[in-house]
């Protein structure tokens, strides 16, 4: 997708596109730190359930022309998840402005869930690259797996900040019916393999 279609410096350009113009608005002051918590929070989640359907709509309708080229693009979206997460923690420290106010609320669940979201985001973001991926070898893809963690945390950070919760729970039902479908898909195979009835 990023070689033979859309060029990769295009694609990046599209992804970066939103937060550039979040940063623009903030800087011209047209906005507060505040006002950029939601937008930038929710892009990193869209960019997260981006990165992580794709497999499962693989497993279930096979490695068609579009779900090949969406499955290319997969690490990018997750390394730009982690880029608008490392944004939405700018804008939380500016609208914060102390670090000690930062961290009197590190105890609280809304906080907390998304720290961690961040650190999980943050060690599969590191190791995406092609020298990460030779050096770990198999445990690369483990470790890459912490993009669901990320995911969830992230989910429940939105809820428990009370960010209307219709929404959130939006974000998250794409992925339970993607995974439900691949459960019954595999399990459909398993048995037609097995000459069960299905």
């Amino acid at each position: 997708m990023l070689r033979r279609g859309l060029p990769k410096a295009v694609f990046w350009l599209v992804l970066a596109l939103p937060g550039g113009l979040m940063l623009a608005d903030f800087a011209g002051g047209g906005v507060l730190a505040m006002d950029l918590l939601h937008p930038s929070g929710e892009m990193a989640v869209r960019l997260m359930l981006l990165a992580l359907l794709v497999g499962p709509l693989i497993d279930i309708f096979g490695p068609g022309r579009f779900l090949r080229a969406w499955l290319a693009a997969r690490r990018n979206l997750g390394v730009a998840a982690f880029c608008y997460s490392a944004l939405h923690l700018l804008f939380y420290a500016f609208d914060m402005r102390m670090l000690s106010a930062m961290l009197d609320e590190m105890v609280l669940p809304p906080i907390w869930t998304g720290w961690l979201s961040f650190l999980a985001l943050l060690a599969a973001a590191s190791i995406s690259n092609d020298r990460a991926m030779r050096r770990l070898g198999r445990r690369w893809k483990q470790l890459q797996r912490l993009v669901y963690p990320a995911f969830l945390l992230g989910i429940v950070h939105w809820l428990l900040l009370g960010w209307f919760w219709g929404p959130a729970l939006v974000h998250l039902l794409p992925l339970i019916l993607v995974w439900t479908a691949r459960f019954l898909a595999l399990r459909k195979r398993r048995a037609r393999h097995e000459g069960l009835p299905t």
